[in-house]
């Protein structure tokens, strides 16, 4: 049976020409996909891919993968395809870019420890510092090592509006600001990595690109590599590629000694799959609708209550509308704000029934937990031949090794 939220109970002919509709003529039968489970359309990651790769071979930059966006590695075959490698932000991160990425990593972290470092470098290419004080302990054993050598910058300025977002902000923990180099950058330092985007376009990045110039144009003359960080939201569809590869390949112009580096993570897995859930039961909260399902906004969607944002379900009106039926939705776990609303239905949803949350492949799974010993989804991926290939289920041992 197709998943009946996404659906209804239309005629099939009604079916298939909204099944095109959402999914470009392909149509996903959930009835195969377990709940929970991530599920990724790997015809997607590859749109999303193409896309990177063409911005990166007309600009003549590198791209690489943000783990900490996407790190769904069983995907990376596909992804080593199009982009050369992954930024990594810990010794974890890194060995997985080494084992499963089959390459280096460009890794940056706010401060290294040293019983991991010696391990660190061994995976690791390019290693960005976040002070003078890292550089100066860690920078002189990565340079004999042969690893490029970088500096985190405070261009002091970011669009990103929510606070716990902003590296920007007073007080930020994150980069190094103008006043506290010289005109010569530290002997040993080959690259500038600044990351101040969050989910933007490329104005944005027009216009952090001119902070950037206006307070470091002379180091970035002395440089090798300038990291521009992720929050670049190439995929997305209102973004305008066309401009980005004319801005940056104007920035080089300028500046013909860098190598210019992106390194995206929500932008590889952009709305290239869904979480599935189920309705677990419905009861009346004083007037209002509730569906409790087996998936958890705290535990396995945290984003949606941390920026916030309203996560998209198919099917379902994404605001109330009058005169239909209405739901808010509970998760799994017994914390009181673990759920989130409201949303309308053009029929009554009953117990059992299948609600897909629409764009949950970045930066949910990997900020997972198991909270409450609630149970981590499957993560699955819907070929493009039309097959489901289940890649992973956790259970108690999953909830217990973090413990």
């Amino acid at each position: 049976m197709i998943c009946r939220v996404l659906f209804y109970e239309l005629s099939e002919t009604k079916i298939r020409q909204f099944a095109a509709i959402q999914f470009n003529s392909k149509m996903i039968d959930f009835s195969k996909i377990p709940s929970p489970c991530y599920v990724i359309e790997d015809r997607l990651l590859r749109k999303n891919l193409e896309l990177l790769k063409k911005v990166k071979d007309e600009a003549g930059i590198e791209i690489i993968c943000a783990l900490k966006g996407f790190s769904m590695y069983s995907t990376f075959p596909l992804v080593r395809e199009y982009l050369s490698g992954a930024t990594s932000s810990s010794l974890n991160e890194a060995r997985l870019c080494f084992e499963e990425m089959e390459t280096k990593a460009h890794v940056y972290a706010p401060a290294y420890l040293e019983r991991e470092y010696e391990e660190l470098m061994s995976y690791s290419s390019h290693i960005t510092f976040n002070s003078l004080n890292q550089f100066n302990q860690f920078g002189a054993r990565a340079i004999a090592n042969g690893i490029s050598c970088g500096l985190r910058i405070n261009p002091q300025y970011s669009e990103v509006e929510t606070d716990m977002y902003n590296p920007c902000i007073a007080g930020s923990r994150l980069g190094i600001t103008r006043n506290q180099l010289g005109d010569t950058l530290p002997e040993g330092i080959e690259g500038l990595h600044s990351h101040t985007l969050c989910e933007n376009d490329s104005y944005t990045l027009e216009r952090t690109l001119n902070a950037i110039e206006e307070r470091f144009s002379g180091l970035l003359k002395q440089a090798k590599w300038l990291n521009l960080g992720g929050g670049h939201l190439i995929t997305r569809a209102d973004y305008n590629p066309e401009h980005l590869i004319a801005l940056l390949k104007n920035f080089k112009t300028k500046y013909p000694n860098l190598k210019v580096i992106l390194e995206p993570g929500s932008a590889v897995g952009w709305r290239t799959g869904y979480l599935t859930s189920t309705v677990l039961d419905i009861i009346d909260s004083q007037g209002i609708d509730v569906a409790i399902l087996d998936v958890s906004f705290a535990a396995h969607m945290p984003d949606t209550l941390e920026m916030p944002y309203k996560p998209k379900i198919l099917g379902a009106h994404q605001e109330p509308v009058t005169g239909k039926p209405t739901y808010r939705f509970g998760g799994m776990t017994c914390l009181a704000g673990d759920f989130y609303g409201d949303y309308s239905f053009d029929e009554p949803l009953k117990i059992g029934d299948s609600i897909v949350f629409d764009d949950m492949i970045h930066y949910t799974m990997v900020k997972t937990t198991t909270f409450n010993g609630v149970p981590l989804p499957s993560i699955g991926i819907w070929r493009e031949n039309e097959s489901f290939e289940l890649v992973k289920t956790f259970g108690y041992e999953t909830f217990k090794d973090r413990l």
